[in-house]
């Protein structure tokens, strides 16, 4: 711990929480107060969502060329992109619209992807240097840190409107509020670190893009990502319609992610053993029989839904920490600025939450599942479990294919 701290190390968990509680929560969370708040369809919100993810075909690659471009500048511009995100999550969340909700939610949310975007590849390209300076195995050593911190974050920023609502009327705008404060801590922890000095010239987008290791990753992310994307856009409405479970969807989301932080530094002490690419094969098989328990739930097995929570959110700890660590292994040989690399890992993991909604949204919306507190028809629900947790068990078996053909991280 004291080396840890003098490295640093709680900083980046901590901005890594920033990020986390910026990113999967409000996939979570959204979409669902505006359809209550508001009455905007799934439909549109899907496409809204969606759309966003399309912007970031473009603009993703670009901010990792921005990145680059503002590297002796970096600190400043991490400040800036952080308080334009901040305050958009404030708009989202604690402004009623002035305009039409859903064109509302679209620039609201907007400044918020952009601004994590940024954030994120700023970040991460700024841990392939740290971990390089560090110690022989400082990849998988700040991956724990990080991405545990980032697991806590994504705890807090998944239950805290549930808990503020039982005490404040608005809890949204209390969510909002709290992840402004977030932000100011996290930037203030980070300061002194957003060195360029450190950092070598940036190798463009062609060193990534022609690498056959680094497409395979970044194939193999957005296949291991989009389980996570389905199964928390459609969270809430499976522990409400599928399990019957209202007022329950806060204490599982808190079990899932908690499993998943306490699990994390773990599975990344097994990788230094036993090897990176092993252990996050075993834990991707496990994955898929942990929460395979989900397709045959329904309505009262609030607590045999708890055990599953707690399996697969165990299990992904490995996907959140072991990936990342493979991936900015493979940057420090091929890119180490890194900027441009983590801003096609960053289109990557969004673009599965984008297309999960598309998607998913409409076709429970044209089954006839209800969201207004309507009872649902038996097939919607039925249609509800399966995309909830089956679609995600083949993906994450497609995933574990890849996978499986990829070298060792020592061959990296």
């Amino acid at each position: 711990m004291r080396t840890a701290r003098a490295q640093r190390l709680p900083s980046y968990a901590l901005f890594a929480a920033l990020l986390s509680a910026a990113g999967l929560p409000i996939y979570i969370h959204a979409p669902k107060f505006y359809v209550d708040e508001y009455g905007v369809s799934l439909a549109a919100l899907g496409t809204v969502l969606f759309g966003l993810r399309l912007l970031d075909v473009v603009q993703d690659p670009l901010l990792g060329r921005l990145s680059e471009r503002l590297r002796h500048q970096r600190g400043v511009a991490v400040g800036i992109g952080a308080a334009v995100m901040a305050v958009a999550m404030v708009g989202l969340f604690a402004v009623a619209p002035p305009v039409a909700p859903v064109l509302w939610f679209a620039m609201m949310l907007t400044l918020v992807f952009s601004g994590f975007s940024f954030l994120t590849i700023c970040f991460y390209a700024q841990g392939v240097a740290k971990a390089d300076a560090m110690a022989r195995g400082g990849h998988l050593l700040l991956a724990r840190w990080r991405e545990t911190g980032a697991l806590l974050g994504v705890c807090a920023a998944s239950v805290a409107p549930v808990v503020l609502g039982v005490w404040m009327g608005a809890p949204f705008a209390g969510f909002a509020v709290g992840f402004v404060g977030l932000a100011v801590l996290a930037v203030l922890a980070m300061q002194g670190e957003w060195r360029a000095v450190d950092l070598p010239p940036s190798t463009g987008f062609g060193a990534v893009l022609k690498d056959s290791l680094a497409r395979q990753l970044l194939l193999i992310a957005l296949l291991n990502a989009a389980p996570v994307a389905v199964s928390s856009t459609l969270f809430l409405f499976y522990v409400e319609r599928a399990l019957e479970a209202p007022g329950w969807e806060g204490p599982l989301l808190l079990l899932f992610f908690l499993s998943a932080a306490v699990a994390a530094p773990f599975w990344s002490m097994m990788a230094e053993r036993f090897g990176g690419k092993r252990v996050l094969l075993l834990a991707m098989v496990l994955g898929i029989v942990a929460f395979g328990g989900a397709l045959f739930l329904g309505p009262g097995d609030v607590w045999l839904f708890a055990l599953v929570c707690v399996a697969s959110g165990a299990v992904l700890g490995a996907d959140l920490t072991l990936l990342p660590a493979m991936f900015a292994t493979r940057m420090a040989k091929i890119s180490p600025s890194a900027a441009e690399g983590f801003g096609l890992w960053s289109f990557v993991s969004k673009f599965t939450l984008a297309l999960a909604a598309v998607v998913l949204l409409p076709l429970l919306e044209n089954a006839g599942l209800q969201t207004d507190g309507a009872e649902s028809p038996p097939e919607a629900i039925r249609l509800l479990v399966v995309l909830y947790a089956g679609v995600p068990c083949v993906l994450k078996l497609c995933a574990i294919a890849l996978l499986a053909r990829v070298p060792t991280v020592e061959e990296l």
